[in-house]
């Protein structure tokens, strides 16, 4: 039996530093999809408000602070954005205490969303005084709602259709009016470190 030809210790040096740039501008390309997507997400929501706030902390006039996604002023007032990315059928309803998620194989549940809104909205409207102040749970184009959409809750390409933006100069008056309750807001919230949209899978 004759002898393997000996191994050249250059060209195995070569494959795996290829394979290693390979890898390398694979992570990159990833986390600039990753990157991209985060942008797109962050400008289809702010699209549809003259200001927002991202990512702070809201005083709950209990001596803590509830987390906020997107704060937006717009047309009809201040809009409290839950922003959710989760992948999958997504189940749920106003009375239930659990969402369900069928994705491929898997199933996982979540807390009903809802009640963590209404908590926001209070907080924010406790800092709001008049200005009007709502809020959505919005979710990403990964899910889908099989059974229809819980009530405040939409889809992230249907927000500008919910919260039209309306040209600047005919709200003037309106938003002269509220400017001083939104800055006051603006004063009243801290910045959170909970920066990325509360994913699932």
């Amino acid at each position: 039996m004759e002898p393997l030809p000996p191994i050249d210790l250059e060209i195995v040096a070569v494959i795996i530093g290829a394979a290693g740039v390979l890898l390398a501008l694979f992570g990159l390309w990833r986390w600039d999809q990753r990157r991209r997507m985060r942008v797109a997400r962050t400008l289809a929501v702010t699209s549809c408000g003259y200001e927002h706030l991202r990512d702070i902390l809201v005083p709950d006039g209990q001596g803590s602070a509830l987390h906020v996604d997107f704060l937006l002023l717009t047309a009809r007032g201040v809009v409290v954005v839950d922003l959710r990315d989760i992948a999958g059928n997504i189940f749920g309803g106003d009375q239930m205490s659990q969402w369900t998620v069928m994705y491929r194989a898997q199933r996982f549940t979540f807390l009903n969303p809802q009640t963590g809104l209404y908590d926001r909205v209070a907080a924010v409207r406790a800092l709001a005084q008049e200005l009007p102040v709502e809020g959505r749970v919005v979710f990403t184009t990964r899910g889908r709602f099989p059974k229809g959409l819980p009530r405040h809750t939409l889809m992230l390409d249907s927000l500008p259709a919910e919260f039209p933006a309306s040209d600047r100069e005919a709200m003037s008056v309106l938003l002269e009016r509220w400017m001083p309750n939104w800055q006051a807001i603006k004063k009243s919230v801290a910045p959170s470190q909970l920066a990325a949209p509360k994913a699932a899978i």
